[in-house]
């Protein structure tokens, strides 16, 4: 299908007749900025040598090791169809035989959003942001910690549809512990759609809840649709060291056989779920992401598939999780070059941190995640604003300072304007020398756009920042929540679909009891 026509059936489907389109152009027109397409080059770390080793070492784990697909005798026998000696629950694959079942995977894909102007392309050298994902608890400077509620998820997915350098809805941005836990990927669900236009990520805390996020998805876009386009990302991650449990497999069946995209993604915390070297890290990363890459493969050829990384190091004091810290950022590197040689897009990076509160501590940490998240090339940048203790914690205020930062990532990854008006030879003529800048016409002409402007930092005088309370950057970020917030206005969507949508959750929710498991 070409991109003119899923254009036209994405925004067909999302924004109705004459009438809705009518009263969309009257309302304000939220800024979006279009997913990094990088003009700067890649940096890579490993040298050709390097590669080859990590890469000889992660097929011996596959091949003498093993990995063990837990809890699902259906993928056991996917592979011992493909050729895997499988002893138990652990399988061993021959040398090679899921590097040669991932070359099916695409290197690229769409993912079409409900307005396509939001859609975007994941793999090669584009990076799209997404928010910060699955913790428990939120924070802002008012109410302080507390558990997270639906109604600060709704708020989150406000706050990335209305900032310009986040390019994805994301999924569960922090977890609604008011809701029961086998119903509250429903409204999740739904407030992503409600909220947002942006795409989103599917749910994968249970089979039935990936098949749930799936049958919306096509009442949203249609069942034809979903057939030859992606609308869906979802986070499988393997159960590290050497595991995937059958929670996550059910969920990236489901997923891959409806042509939705699965990042399969380690999560380690490099000491107790890997070991303590860079090299080894890699080497485990690599095996673990590509026993995965290649199921989603076994499931349906050609389905889109991320290689996921995420790893930290740890305290050896007191074995709680550092952040921006260097061996994380090499195995992110690494990783990166790993997933270029599998031709398959790269998710890992963020804005990551250990401080508790947003302060020195969280800038510098997330600052040391994402500068090398953005110099490696990631395509999906998963946890990219908002993060905070460890992954524990969404908070209002560094969701804001973050998306500033994300902002300026994407000024820098257009790299240099050569152009004649980026050249400035004019201006340098008309100057001369032992004058000034200011009032020239190619100044004057540029002023606007020329550098970019932080939405967060305050670069006023000393006695104009004290008479105006001398407020730090989380007191501004704070005031800055609360006006996006009250100023949001929700996206058109088709009433019709909108409806058909909620009388689906309704009915799901009220044909079984609820649960906290």
């Amino acid at each position: 299908m070409s991109e003119l026509e899923i254009k036209n059936i994405a925004n067909r489907r999302s924004r109705g007749g004459s009438g809705a389109r009518r009263a969309l152009r009257g309302k304000q027109k939220v800024v979006q900025f279009p997913y990094i397409a990088r003009k700067v080059p890649i940096y890579d770390v490993l040298s050709e040598e390097g590669l080859e080793i990590i890469e000889y070492n992660a097929d011996t784990i596959l091949e003498e090791i093993g990995i063990e697909f837990r809890d699902d005798a259906e993928a056991l026998e996917l592979w011992k169809g493909a050729g895997a000696d499988v002893t138990g629950v652990r399988v061993r694959m021959p040398r090679g035989l899921a590097r040669e079942l991932a070359k099916t995977a695409p290197p690229t894909f769409t993912q079409v959003a409900r307005n396509s102007e939001r859609s975007v392309q994941i793999g090669g050298k584009n990076t799209v942001f997404a928010p910060v994902y699955g913790p428990p608890f939120v924070r802002d400077l008012d109410g302080g910690r507390r558990y997270a509620t639906m109604k600060d998820f709704e708020n989150f997915v406000k706050l990335a549809y209305l900032s310009p350098a986040m390019h994805h809805s994301g999924g569960t941005v922090c977890e609604p512990v008011d809701l029961p836990v086998n119903k509250r990927h429903f409204e999740m669900i739904y407030a992503h759609i409600k909220y947002s236009d942006k795409p989103f990520m599917g749910s994968v805390t249970a089979p039935e809840r990936a098949n749930d996020t799936i049958e919306i998805a096509r009442l949203l876009f249609g069942k034809e649709f979903l057939e030859t386009n992606t609308v869906l990302t979802s986070l499988i991650n393997a159960n590290s060291p050497l595991t995937w449990d059958g929670t996550m497999l059910g969920a990236l069946k489901a997923y891959s056989r409806a042509n939705q995209a699965v990042m399969t993604s380690p999560f380690i915390l490099a000491g107790a779920m890997s070991p303590v070297t860079v090299a080894g890290t890699l080497t485990q990363t690599l095996a673990e992401a590509l026993a995965g890459i290649a199921f989603s493969q076994l499931c349906r050829k050609g389905a889109p598939v991320i290689f996921g990384s995420f790893a930290s190091s740890m305290s050896m004091q007191s074995g709680a999780p550092t952040f921006g810290t260097p061996e994380p950022a090499l195995v992110l590197y690494g990783c990166a070059q790993l997933a270029r040689r599998l031709n398959v897009p790269f998710r890992s990076g963020g804005s990551l941190c250990g401080s508790k509160v947003p302060d020195a501590q969280a800038a510098s940490e997330s600052g040391n995640t994402l500068f090398p998240t953005i110099m490696a090339g990631v395509n999906f940048v998963l946890h990219a604003a908002g993060w905070l203790e460890g992954g524990l914690v969404s908070s209002y205020e560094k969701f804001l300072m973050d998306t500033d930062q994300l902002a300026m990532m994407q000024t820098l990854m257009n790299g240099i304007d050569l152009s004649e008006n980026g050249q400035a030879m004019n201006a340098i003529r008309d100057v001369g020398p032992g004058a000034h800048f200011l009032g020239c016409d190619h100044t004057q002409a540029n002023f606007e756009d020329a550098f970019f402007r932080s939405s967060v930092a305050d670069n006023s005088t000393f006695e104009q920042w004290e008479a105006e309370g001398s407020r730090s950057a989380e007191v501004r970020t704070a005031d800055r929540v609360k006006k996006m917030l009250l100023e949001y206005e929700t996206p058109e969507i088709d009433p019709g679909i909108d409806e058909s949508i909620r009388d689906y959750i309704d009915r799901k929710k009220a044909s079984f009891p609820d649960s906290n498991v």
